[in-house]
């Protein structure tokens, strides 16, 4: 194990202590970067529907823990044995980088025999499931420095893609990556149905552009976000949970698909199990239903599986993303930020802000909030 060093200034980092109570300014003395690992300087982490859920308690956690799963940074230490990124490419102090938020076992059933890391049910997960209680301390993206342990995924930020681009889409994008691309992909000329107008739906709606849909119908809320989707051309209609019952909205897409009869594919990235027995509504028969948006237990909800079986439904789920993924969406960011202004869905908070960060989302004020740490501040 590596120790602290005594000569590092400790650095600053916001903590949740208990749940449902405010996040905490702490300081902690970082680690040298020991055999396989990397020391980095975070410069900006991004605010995720999911801390919201952890500092609700939704989910079982260690605490304290420095939350943060999503954020990218300047390499500040190498380790001896690390020389490239997960891509080849040579790694230097100061590189930018991107690093994937979980680190599987690589021994279980799941990483060995289905080839299906984002299944291991031992992932190390940073910002959620490691304590900052314990060594190396600095395990979470809302602090000044964050030490990634071997075995992390890390790849240095292609030409064409800012911090603010890659962490606007934060965990969303390698997330819609995993489930367009590795679970089930929309074929060129396809009607595409999206519910939800977060980061995840935003991301599949985009990727779903990027790879030939006919039209992308996003159907979300509240107003603001659907705005900022039209206004920088993310999905070609726009349909306002808020403002239309579930029978308008199927009525909308309907007419909005050849011959009426639905969408060739559904997406849902909502988080609300409600929309599941919606969307397969939206689909049409034959077509495909890919639930992305149920990340945490908001219980059981009604549906008719006949209509499953009546559909002849491809109904599929999708559950967070592996190193593939990760690098992929790291890799496709350029492309995406070419045909979209990625940080305009971004809205800046210095690191001491985070409750503010997380309140703001909470309410819906903002889409995508990030924490601009240190020196990018």
């Amino acid at each position: 194990m590596t120790t602290s060093s005594t000569s590092a200034r400790p650095v600053s980092a916001m903590q949740l202590r208990a749940f449902d109570a405010p996040l905490e300014p702490t300081r902690i003395v970082p680690s040298a970067a020991g055999p396989g690992a990397i020391v980095a300087d975070v410069t900006h982490a991004g605010v995720c529907g999911t801390d919201m859920h952890l500092q609700a308690g939704r989910m079982q956690i260690p605490l304290p823990v420095i939350l943060g799963h999503e954020a990218v940074g300047v390499v500040r230490e190498l380790g001896s044995g690390v020389t490239t990124d997960a891509t080849g490419q040579r790694l230097e102090v100061g590189d930018a980088i991107s690093w994937m938020s979980n680190i599987p076992c690589g021994q279980c059933f799941y990483c060995t025999e289905e080839n299906q890391p984002s299944l291991c049910e031992s992932r190390r997960v940073y910002g959620i499931n490691q304590s900052s209680a314990d060594w190396p301390h600095l395990s979470g993206g809302w602090s000044e420095q964050i030490y990634l342990q071997p075995g992390s995924t890390v790849i240095k930020l292609p030409e064409g893609a800012t911090p603010d681009a890659v962490i606007a889409l934060g965990c969303a994008g390698p997330t819609a990556t995993h489930a367009m691309q590795s679970m089930a992909e929309p074929r060129e000329g396809d009607v595409v149905v999206v519910q939800g107008s977060g980061p995840v739906g935003l991301a599949s709606a985009m990727l779903a552009q990027l790879a030939g849909a006919a039209k992308v119908i996003l159907v979300g809320g509240p107003a603001n976000r659907l705005e900022i989707a039209r206004s920088l051309g993310i999905g070609d209609v726009h349909v306002d949970i808020f403002e239309s019952s579930a029978e308008e909205r199927l009525a909308r897409v309907l007419a909005e698909t050849p011959g009426g009869r639905g969408a060739d594919f559904v997406i849902e990235a909502t988080g609300a199990p409600s929309a599941v027995a919606e969307g397969i509504d939206l689909a049409r028969k034959g077509g495909t239903y890919l639930v992305v948006g149920q990340y945490t237990d908001h219980g059981t909800t009604m549906l008719n599986p006949h209509y499953i079986t009546k559909k002849q439904l491809r109904v599929l789920g999708s559950w967070a993303f592996s190193a593939a993924d990760h690098v992929q969406y790291v890799r496709s960011v350029p492309a995406l930020a070419e045909r979209f202004d990625l940080s305009a869905l971004v809205t800046h908070y210095p690191l001491a802000r985070a409750n503010d960060a997380l309140d703001d989302m909470r309410s819906g004020r903002t889409l995508k909030p990030v924490l601009v740490v240190g020196d990018a501040a």
